[in-house]
């Protein structure tokens, strides 16, 4: 089994990679069934055209992050593509900021005959699934089970697409998949890698999954006649605007926060290699999105003499606010106003794997 993959270098970070990806192969009713006519025309054609588009308009210009174009392989019989990619970036060593998991992006109606072509759905993990006792433990006690990477990855999409006039709004679902269904987004997310998939408003499942046949006035099949090209355009679109921006971002560092038996909050982060500034936003604990109209901009004075490379630097800010009652969030920024998603001052809040953030430690 072999995946298709295409790996535009990064010029300064080249360790630190966005990955975009579908899956290639199809199925009619039966998985296993590898000689019945599987057109695939939604599942998944549509993600594999989303990144090849993606790759030609994005190939002619220059990051300083890695972008990866990912064509899988095997979805339909066990994610196993998925593993095959999520291994590689495992023994690549890379530095996964985000996985952007395009999985049935080109319809736009549903079986029951609704229709939706304003939306696209991301899904997104709740507790993240490489936790340790520890850290489950310390997330009962102290919060963080709404602020996974993959869950502030979305975040960060959502108000990406709020941005986009005559784009398609988010509707952020957090669940890890659909219920009772996956994609190739799990493996991602088992190694700890930040990772959602995106997919249509509403399914058609006469048209997914199905062998070609006409049973009274039902016609069964994932065939071209059943999709929604601009729809598909606009969510290639929303995919390139993502990749775009995700690509000149620095990776978003990892705060902690301290708040036992004050009145304050401290928050301390590691500087991140790339950034020229942070932006600290806050929400309430029952809040699902960050207070960005409330945020603080943390920005530096340039040093006399020799600076000190910003990912040596420990920096620190002090919220006058009870930390019992709200979450923090951390940014990091580069000219333009180009700022990662927000990583979550909560235990695991990290953009890493838990047990690769260890052993950096160690």
């Amino acid at each position: 089994m072999r995946n298709a993959v295409a790996i535009q270098r990064g010029t300064e970070r080249p360790n630190e990679v966005v990955i975009v990806q579908a899956h290639i192969d199809s199925r009619g009713s039966d998985p296993l069934d590898w000689k019945v006519d599987a057109p695939g025309a939604n599942d998944d054609g549509s993600g594999t055209v989303l990144v090849l588009e993606a790759a030609r308009q994005l190939s002619t210009r220059s990051y300083p992050v890695t972008i990866v174009y990912a064509l899988l392989s095997g979805e339909e019989q066990g994610l196993y593509g998925g593993r095959l990619m999520a291994d590689y970036a495992a023994e690549q060593g890379w530095d996964v900021k985000a996985v952007l998991n395009n999985d049935i992006v080109g319809g736009s109606c549903g079986s029951d005959g609704y229709c939706d072509d304003q939306h696209v759905r991301v899904f997104s993990e709740g507790p993240r699934a490489d936790l340790t006792d520890d850290l489950r433990a310390a997330q009962r006690r102290e919060g963080g089970e709404n602020d996974t990477p993959s869950r502030n990855l979305s975040r960060w999409l959502d108000g990406l697409a709020d941005k986009a006039a005559g784009g398609l709004d988010v509707r952020q679902i957090w669940r890890t998949d659909r219920m009772g269904r996956g994609g190739d987004q799990i493996p991602f997310l088992e190694k700890g890698y930040p990772a959602v998939r995106i997919t249509v408003a509403v399914e058609d499942y006469e048209h997914q999954h199905q062998d070609l046949r006409t049973e009274g006035a039902t016609v069964y099949g994932d065939t071209p006649e059943e999709m929604d090209f601009p729809y598909l355009a606009k969510v290639t679109q929303f995919n390139i605007r993502a990749l775009d921006k995700l690509a000149r971002t620095p990776a978003p560092p990892v705060p902690s926060a301290e708040a036992a038996v004050r009145t304050d909050t401290l928050l301390e982060w590691q500087g991140v290699k790339g950034a020229t500034y942070y932006v600290i936003a806050k929400r309430r604990t029952d809040e699902s999105s960050w207070r960005e109209g409330e945020a603080t901009i943390l920005t530096f004075e340039t040093p006399v003499g020799e600076p000190e490379p910003m990912e040596q630097r420990r920096i620190s800010n002090v919220q006058p606010v009870r930390g019992d009652d709200w979450i923090f969030g951390v940014a990091a920024c580069t000219f333009g106003a180009i700022c990662s998603p927000f990583a979550s001052a909560v235990p695991a809040g990290q953009f890493a794997p838990v047990a690769k953030a260890e052993d950096d430690s160690e």
